[in-house]
């Protein structure tokens, strides 16, 4: 599932191949405050629960890594 979360956020960024599981996504604008959401509502369809953004851990959204850890493992 972590594949297509990596393929959503490179559909938005066709000069980018690959993502380094560890590269920061929002200090490198790669998810930005335009498209959180859409993110956001990704990954509730992907992992099956909604996620309340009141009480969002930012940091585990920040990678690919983090992402993982927490709504895939």
């Amino acid at each position: 599932m972590i594949d297509e979360v990596e393929r959503w956020i490179l559909s938005a960024h066709p000069e980018i191949e690959t993502l380094d599981p560890d590269v920061d996504l929002i200090e490198q604008r790669l998810i930005d405050s335009l498209r959180f959401v859409q993110f956001i509502v990704l990954l509730e369809k992907l992992c099956g629960s909604p996620i309340d953004v009141a009480t969002l851990d930012i940091d585990s959204v920040r990678t690919l890594s983090a992402i993982q850890r927490t709504y895939f493992a």
